[in-house]
């Protein structure tokens, strides 16, 4: 998969499944509504009339089911015929799903993807997730030749016309991005280390003509960003804090999105076990999601200023590593009493955004990161979890997240209550909770708003998405279609103003879309 080329086309053409193998995806319903004239020239001569009705006979998705149309070289297949509300109606998961289980292999392949218009770009997303660009399986590199997967959707129901270029555009800007951060999660700390990760914001940055500010090592010591140095410290690549600007004419608003870069998590001294340890490669899955999402935001045209926060560090093990029982200060200037150096993450974080609060200006700061296993048992391991001090956003979220397929679940916002769990005798607070049965999520999420203040004007989001970032050993790139779709409506893109929450519906009626823009300016 990792040498495999997707395109995004209004029409695929015609061609013999025999040497273009094809699968065709969709609800059964959907599938119904495919003309066979439109289907014909992908499968004929293989294919009759008659043999793509008698499969669509035999199909019956149960949550879904496939039938092979000629050998293994033409497979229909179909999705969930119904889902629940606190799923996407795209049923994204289940698309990835029968991409990876039912796409003839050859190098050069279609896939026919049936679906609303509404439903376009969470099945965009869902397809890239299939199809990883990281491996080192030795088998790859002994071969050359370049695969590639073409995909036409077709579309049925309401505002059913052909895909026009600018969706194209779209959707190859952010399958890119999905694929950028699942191979960055993907790729071991011996080559994902704090340095490479940098190299790739600087390649995203010259790729979108933007110079990142980059501060380092000893510097993070001087400037007082105690939470990023001192989690960091201890690694032979030191840690930094990076961002990406992009600030247009005419921005009426400043939105920071903060991510979590750990790119190795031993626990410290603190040290996980043998068991839970493995797969902490991942833990920089924030920070990627965030790089992959700012690279496809600004190149379909970011209205507002845009600020991409990075917390790098590595969490090692060393005679320099921060012990239970140390005080750092933090960039709040708030002193943090460590008692727990596994719960690491939060530190990086806080200065992240206290940074993006006191030195970028933000009115908005989203915070992303793998933070909590809890987040797993709170919300599972397809939804991540959301933590915010705005009810209108909180619902955005989880309206974004099936809009595009990333799905979201809210946490107890509640600090008159949670916070409590972090008193420290000697500092403003300690790290870790007191009492890991009382919402541990949520009082993660709560220790980084802290250092912005609970009573901040702003809106402060935080998503956990500590399981949702992989399935099974290979990463989601999680992260990139909530982003986009989340912030869609700030941005020049038709189809990210369609899945946005917050944003500017191109079918709303004008009343309704000049009510939705001031909700989403809610600063």
């Amino acid at each position: 998969m990792a040498n495999v080329q997707l395109e995004f086309q209004a029409s695929a053409g015609e061609a013999d499944p025999q040497s273009r193998p094809l699968l065709v995806l969709g609800q059964l319903h959907n599938l119904h509504r495919l003309p066979w004239a439109q289907l014909r020239g992908k499968l004929q001569p293989r294919v009759t009339e008659e043999i793509w009705q008698s499969a669509l006979s035999t199909l019956n998705p149960n949550p879904t089911d496939s039938c092979p149309l000629y050998l293994n070289y033409a497979t229909v297949a179909a999705l969930p015929s119904r889902v629940s509300r606190h799923n996407s109606p795209s049923a994204a998961q289940f698309v990835t799903r029968l991409v990876r289980n039912c796409l003839p292999g050859g190098v050069n392949r279609c896939i026919v993807m049936v679906c609303e218009r509404s439903e376009v770009f969470a099945s965009a997303c869902a397809l890239a997730r299939a199809f990883p660009l990281f491996t080192h399986r030795s088998s790859a590199s002994r071969r050359t030749e370049k695969k590639t997967v073409t995909v036409e959707f077709f579309l049925v129901g309401q505002n059913n016309g052909p895909m026009e270029v600018a969706t194209l555009k779209c959707l190859a800007s952010a399958t890119e991005g999905v694929r950028l951060a699942a191979r960055i999660v993907d790729t071991p700390c011996n080559e994902m280390n704090t340095d490479n990760f940098l190299e790739e914001i600087k390649k995203v940055g010259k790729d979108l003509g933007i110079t990142p500010t980059i501060i380092r090592d000893e510097e993070l010591k001087e400037r007082g960003f105690g939470g990023i140095y001192g989690v960091g410290k201890a690694a032979l690549h030191p840690p930094a804090l990076a961002v990406l600007s992009h600030t247009p004419d005419g921005a009426t608003q400043t939105i920071a999105w903060v991510g979590k870069g750990i790119v190795y998590d031993t626990g410290g001294l603190s040290i996980k076990g043998k068991t839970t340890m493995p797969g902490m490669k991942r833990d920089c899955g924030g920070a990627a999601a965030i790089l992959g999402a700012f690279k496809a935001a600004v190149k379909q045209g970011f209205k507002d200023n845009l600020h991409a926060v990075f917390c790098l560090a590595e969490n090692a093990v060393g005679p320099r590593a921060t012990r239970p029982d140390d005080i750092h200060v933090l960039y709040s200037g708030k002193t943090v009493e460590i008692n727990n150096t596994d719960a690491e993450g939060r530190l990086i974080l806080a200065d992240g955004v206290a940074y993006a609060c006191k030195d970028l200006g933000a009115d908005i700061i989203l915070d992303m990161a793998t933070l909590t296993g809890a987040q797993g048992i709170a919300t599972g391991k397809y939804h991540a979890a959301v933590l915010t001090n705005n009810e209108e956003w909180e619902k955005a979220c989880v309206k974004a997240g099936r809009n595009c397929g990333d799905l979201v679940h809210p946490l107890v916002y509640c600090p008159e209550l949670h916070f409590s769990e972090f008193t420290s005798a000697v500092a403003d607070m300690k790290n870790s909770v007191a009492d890991r049965d009382n919402s541990p999520s949520s009082c993660a999420g709560l220790f980084i708003a802290s250092h912005i203040g609970f009573d901040w004007p702003g809106v402060w989001v935080h998503i956990d998405i500590a399981a949702p970032v992989h399935a099974g050993e290979r990463a989601t790139g999680y992260g990139v279609a909530l982003l986009l779709s989340l912030f869609g409506g700030a941005s020049e893109d038709p189809l990210l103003n369609l899945v946005s929450p917050l944003g500017c519906n191109g079918d709303s009626p004008p009343e309704e879309m000049e009510r939705d823009s001031k909700r989403r300016r809610l600063v």
